[in-house]
Parts: structure tokens; C-alpha cells; sequence
């Protein structure tokens, strides 16, 4: 047997109850000495740990700086090399959208180019959201096919979009439309395979039409796109470890990874108040919950050191709340460091508490990255967190005579 086949074998189902906190892009890069979990005044956080044991993960592997989707399917006990999911399909899901197996997917960003069609601002000065729906409905209404392929737009927050091709024949084998950084010129995208080759042209052909027409929404006045894919089977936490998942996110992405693998997504509102509120109003219906936390992983992207020390106390200061419910098992974590100082996502380790009554706690006095590798799990590899929180929620059989 496999050691997912194992896992799936020890799962049961009981009345204890599991949560997952995910402060997204937690880990940081000292500034002055300090990182910004380390410069935080975090009392709660630092509390908790002190009663909890302390490790730091790996999101993929050694030196890998993962995206947010395969770093949450390694949180939720997916391999993400085995199971690859595409941020389009993610998107999608997380806005509700209805997808068959033809259907092509992709993530997508308004920008700013320049005459000579350099990027200038990847996300086009963070459009309002109202702004964004209606440059959406614009093009809508512009370009609603290409070459027979139908082509769906729909709006997203602030300069985030998702787009559809819906058709017979596309693939998803293609290159991101998108440099990833300010200051490259932007381009089309590329087919990885031969047979993807009329899809590459049908994106490229709604690109050029798109750009054409976006002239007049300066500075949303191009489209980049990435995350190409297609719907992907893969089961569900109810069927690999007998959990009852709820997942609490407010931006479009992390609620379609949720759904991908079987978590009633519950709606909430925009703070982390509204977020730990519909916490506590569905309690009592599931077995597990994922609750996830952006502003410091938006601050981290910034390289706005200070506003994500500010996320960080604020989510210090909702704790408490979270605390009351009396989970059997919290584990608190990131998906990846985000530091202010790379203004990106980066393969630095994650700090990581689990806290239940089944451990032995490792006397650590600060929810730090530095203090956190001194703690009793040592460094390991984010797949493992999932076996951990079920053995501590009683959720796994013995394992052998």
C-alpha cells in the first residue's frame, strides 16, 4: 500500500472539531534585524505558542518558491506534484463558475502598457472592483468569440478577472501570457505541445482584439493571462481522510482550490471579523475548518514591510475569538513566505503551532521564524499537516497488529 492508501485506510470520522488558520504569505526576511512577525507585537499568537509545539514547513520542496495553489494543496494533504491544478481552473471554481471538461481556463490581470507595449503596472494601479466590472462587461460585449471558440469574461476584485474559452478541441498545454514582472514587454502566449498550437492562436487572436479595444481605459489598457488549465479530477478530504471540510476565504482563488477538493465554501464578508463570525455560526455543521487570512501576503507583494506587521497584529487580535470555540486541534501557518524585502512570494520556510490537548509543548515563547525552528517538529514538509491534526483530533486508527 501507498502511504496515501494507508492514510485513507486509518481515517474516521469523529465529533472532534479542526482548525486550519493560513495567514497567507506569513514569513518573512529581517529588515533591520528583524522579520515582520518579529517585529509584531503578536501576544496572542506568542501565548499559543507557548502552549503549542513549533515547527516550520516546507510549502513544496527544498528551494522551491511555490504558488498558492499547489502550497494550499500541500497544506490540505495533497501532493502538488501529483495533483498539478492550474490557478485558472481555481479562479473559476472560486467565483461560482460551472465548468465541463472542454472548458479552458485562465486567470487574468488588467494592466498598464506603455506606446511600446512595456508593462508599467502589472495590476493597472489596483482598479476598483466596480471599475473592473465594468471594463469586464465592456468586453463582453466586444469580443464574444474567436475562430468559433466562445469566450467568457468575468469580473473579479480590484484587477483580477477570470476568462472562459468554452469549444471543441483546446488544450491547456500553453505558457503564461504574462512576464510576471513591471518593466518586460508583454506577450502572447506559446503552446507546449503541438497539439495546442490552434489554442495558443485563438488566446493570442483575443489578446490583440482586447488590447485593441481596452485603448480607452487607460490605465487598464491590456490583459495579461496565466494559470491555463482545465478541470482536473481529484478526490475529496471526505474520501482520503473522513472530513466534513468548511472553507472560510474571501478572495475567489483559495474558494475554488476548496471546492476542487470537496469543502463546502461558506459565504462571509469582506474582515477578518466576518470571517471568524461565520467561523462561529457554522461550528457546530462540520469537522474541519479552513480559515484563510490575505492581507499580509498583499502587504508582502507591496514590499510594504510595515503594513504587514499591521495584518499580522491584526490577526493577533481576532484570535482570541477563534479561541473560544475550544477546537480540539488549531494549527496556525502560512501557504509560503511573501517578504516585504522580495516583494514576492519566495521558498523560505513557514512557521507553523499546532495546539490540542495530546501535545507535548515546546515551551517557545515567540510565534517567530527563528524561535519556531527550535520547536519539537522540526522542519518538515506541509503534506505531513494533515496526518498531525488528525492523530491530535483522535481522527486516525492504530496502524498495524
Amino acid at each position: 500500500m501507498t502511504k496515501e492508501e494507508v492514510l485513507q485506510s486509518l481515517a474516521i470520522e469523529t465529533d472532534s472539531k479542526l482548525i486550519m488558520t493560513v495567514i497567507d504569505g506569513i514569513g518573512g526576511l529581517p529588515v533591520r534585524g528583524k522579520t515582520e512577525l518579529e517585529a509584531a507585537k503578536i501576544p496572542n499568537l506568542d501565548r499559543l505558542a507557548s502552549k503549542s509545539i513549533c515547527g516550520l514547513i516546507d510549502p513544496i520542496s527544498y528551494g522551491i518558491t511555490p504558488g498558492s495553489g499547489p502550497s494550499h494543496l500541500a497544506l490540505f494533504g495533497y501532493d502538488p506534484f501529483r495533483f498539478e491544478i492550474g490557478r485558472g481552473v481555481m479562479e473559476a471554481l472560486g467565483i461560482g463558475l460551472k465548468l465541463t471538461e472542454e472548458d479552458l481556463t485562465a486567470r487574468g490581470n488588467f494592466a498598464t502598457i506603455d506606446e511600446n507595449g512595456i508593462i508599467v503596472d502589472r495590476r493597472a494601479g489596483r482598479i476598483s472592483t466596480e471599475k473592473n466590472q465594468e471594463i469586464c462587461q465592456f468586453l463582453q460585449n466586444e469580443i464574444r468569440e474567436v475562430d468559433g471558440i466562445r469566450v467568457s469574461i468575468y469580473p473579479g476584485k480590484e484587477h483580477r478577472f477570470v476568462i472562459v474559452f468554452q469549444g471543441e478541441g483546446l488544450k491547456d498545454n500553453l505558457i503564461d501570457a504574462d512576464p510576471q514582472k513591471d518593466g518586460k514587454k508583454a506577450k502572447g502566449t506559446e503552446s507546449l505541445t503541438a497539439e495546442a498550437q490552434r489554442t495558443a492562436e485563438i488566446v493570442n487572436a483575443y489578446l490583440k482584439k482586447a488590447t485593441e479595444a481596452l485603448k480607452l481605459f487607460h490605465p487598464a489598457n491590456t490583459i495579461l493571462l496565466r494559470g491555463f488549465s482545465k478541470i482536473p479530477n481529484i478526490p475529496s478530504m471526505f474520501e482520503r481522510f473522513k472530513l466534513k471540510p468548511a472553507a472560510i476565504a474571501t478572495y475567489p482563488m483559495y474558494r475554488g482550490l476548496a471546492r476542487l477538493v470537496g469543502m463546502d465554501v461558506l459565504e462571509t464578508g469582506e474582515t477578518l471579523r466576518d470571517e471568524v463570525e461565520t467561523l462561529k455560526n457554522n461550528f457546530n455543521r462540520y469537522d474541519f475548518f479552513y480559515i484563510h487570512f490575505k492581507k499580509t501576503d498583499s502587504a508582502g507583494e507591496d514590499g510594504d514591510f510595515k503594513k504587514k506587521v499591521k495584518a499580522i497584529e491584526e490577526i493577533d487580535r481576532i484570535l482570541p475569538s477563534i479561541l473560544k470555540l475550544k477546537p480540539d486541534v488549531l494549527v496556525v501557518t502560512g501557504d509560503h513566505s511573501t517578504p516585504a524585502v522580495l516583494k514576492s512570494h519566495s521558498w523560505h520556510p513557514n512557521p507553523i503551532l499546532l495546539y490540542s490537548k495530546y501535545t507535548r509543548p515546546d515551551g517557545i515563547r515567540r510565534f517567530t521564524e527563528r524561535q519556531c525552528q527550535k520547536g519539537q517538529l522540526g522542519r518538515f514538509p506541509a503534506m505531513e499537516i494533515i496526518p498531525l491534526m488528525l492523530a491530535n483530533g483522535l481522527k486516525l486508527k492504530k496502524f498495524g497488529a
